[in-house]
């Protein structure tokens, strides 16, 4: 087993629970017919509400948001499969969308940080941004080494499903308690994973 298995075994745990519990979901969607780039498009307005919620300081509204509506996220593509509606536009809209979806719940961090009366602080914008940015290059690097005919598939901390992960459950039980130290906590976690994730994922093209 390697580190990142050992790591994120609990993480893997709760998704691979969240998957089951919403499989009736995606037998209703495959009955229903309902278009896949429909359940995508959903996903990231989804994304774009808690970004915004998280921006005004509803965190914890926002993660509980994110906690139940995340199967839109995750439940496009195996439609897809279970439809043979799977396209080549089916998943570069998916992978496009998912960057939005990343920026939009991140970004709403930042102005969170920026704006919030109680929780301002400009360490934290930075930290923020530090995610975003990491989130975003997470994916980037993947697709480039994909090209290069360099496989990255489990290579660094975290990947979307974690990143998910993190930013509902927590935030949906403790939202800004404790003096928002859980949720500076989550953000922190997520920049240092990111760019510990880039630099791997750096290193393993590096080596070819």
């Amino acid at each position: 087993m390697t580190t990142r298995e050992t790591l994120l075994r609990p993480w893997w745990a709760i998704v691979r629970g969240y998957l089951r519990l919403i499989e009736p979901l995606v037998a209703w969607c495959v009955r229903r017919g309902i278009a896949p780039n429909t359940i995508t498009v959903v996903g990231t307005l989804v994304a774009a509400v808690v970004g915004g919620l998280f921006a005004v300081g509803r965190v914890a509204a926002g993660g509980w948001t994110l906690g139940l509506l995340a199967f839109f996220d995750v439940i496009d593509g195996e439609v897809a499969r279970r439809t043979g509606r799977a396209t080549a536009y089916g998943a570069f809209l998916d992978a496009t969308l998912d960057r939005v979806a990343d920026a939009c719940l991140l970004g709403g961090l930042v102005v969170l940080y920026a704006t919030h009366p109680v929780h301002r602080s400009g360490a934290m914008v930075v930290v923020a941004l530090v995610a975003l940015v990491a989130t975003q290059l997470t994916s980037y690097t993947r697709a480039r080494a994909d090209l290069a005919g360099i496989d990255l598939k489990g290579v660094g901390w975290f990947e979307r499903p974690e990143r998910i992960t993190l930013l509902a459950a927590p935030q949906a039980f403790f939202g800004l308690r404790f003096e928002g130290r859980v949720l500076a906590g989550v953000v922190s976690l997520l920049a240092i994973a990111g760019v510990v994730t880039v630099w791997q994922r750096m290193r393993r093209v590096a080596q070819g």
